[in-house]
């Protein structure tokens, strides 16, 4: 074989390489454009710092440590946050309840990515009875009031850390497989999908190497619009007393010790709060950043 034939394949790749180099720099210049992305996103990074250095940052252990006498008092330099009902350094507390929050937003988005994107892949794929069981199953789940299932199934499995990230990860996937069916029903008509299947490659590997790399580009942008929602579930279950239990903090359960003491004590219930708004809005930028620039309708 001559040399030249060995050129023809290096070049290739060499060009798709390239390719995918350029389109990668300008999606990261368009992400760049958006100010508000930049933003949400520096904040979401200072927020994993916190959760992951939780133990060198917080001033005090947030479960152990009581200072007495110093029940509900307010903000001050030594604690900037204040003290919780009990006398707890609420600072400390926040700041571990960032782990919980992270934690339980990032694990369940992976968990209910997994069944969404293979629930919707092998329904837009196969149609057929495939389709018309699962699209079946997606839209009952879609109709079901998603926060009283949660608590239901809360209830029944008991309130822990796990249990939250489970059930949430089993509730909130039907929104990927609807956006990953319609991704896929449009795709699997292309010449590319066509030409393998008359090359007799396996379906399953024509699902995970040729279709489910063509639509991730959405499924990210959803997914990172869907931690922050997720956020604020794990939030309502641990305020209603079905998620992580006492005395874990938790930026839900925070609020809820802070409920009955609204009046007397609003910095106990205000700090959690603005902490759940900040991330919540922090990851919901980064979204819309990526939506801008994974956008194709957008793409020079």
């Amino acid at each position: 074989m001559s040399a030249t034939s060995f050129e023809q394949p290096q070049a290739t790749i060499l060009a798709e390489e390239t390719k995918h180099r350029s389109e990668l720099s300008q999606s990261w210049r368009r992400f760049r454009a958006n100010r508000m992305a930049v933003v949400g996103l520096i904040v979401v990074a200072l927020l994993v710092l916190m959760a992951i250095f939780a133990p060198y940052i917080a001033p005090y252990d947030p479960i152990t440590d009581i200072f007495r006498g110093m029940r509900g008092v307010g903000p001050s330099p030594e604690h900037p946050f204040g003290f919780d009902h009990l006398g707890r350094d609420l600072l400390s507390r926040v700041i571990y309840g960032s782990r919980v929050a992270l934690l339980v937003g990032i694990i369940a988005t992976i968990i209910s990515l997994l069944i969404g994107v293979t629930v919707g892949a092998i329904s837009g794929f196969f149609g057929g009875w495939p389709d018309s069981i699962l699209s079946r199953i997606v839209d009952t789940l879609m109709a079901f009031p998603l926060i009283a299932l949660l608590i239901v199934l809360a209830a029944v499995l008991g309130p822990s850390l796990p249990t939250t990230i489970f059930v949430i990860g089993i509730t909130v996937w039907a929104r990927y497989a609807r956006v990953v069916r319609a991704d896929v029903m449009s795709l699997r008509s292309r010449d590319f999908i066509t030409a393998a299947t008359a090359s007799g490659v396996k379906n399953s590997r024509i699902i995970w190497r040729h279709i489910i790399p063509n639509i991730m580009g959405p499924v990210i942008v959803l997914a990172s619009l869907g931690i922050g929602s997720i956020i604020i579930l794990e939030a309502a279950l641990s305020f209603l007393g079905v998620g992580v239990r006492p005395p874990t903090p938790s930026w839900g359960g925070i609020l809820a010790d802070g409920r009955a003491y609204i009046i007397r004590y609003p910095h106990i219930a205000f700090f959690p709060g603005i902490m759940i708004v900040i991330t919540v809005l922090a990851f919901n930028f980064v979204g819309d950043g990526l939506r801008d620039a994974l956008d194709p309708h957008d793409r020079e």
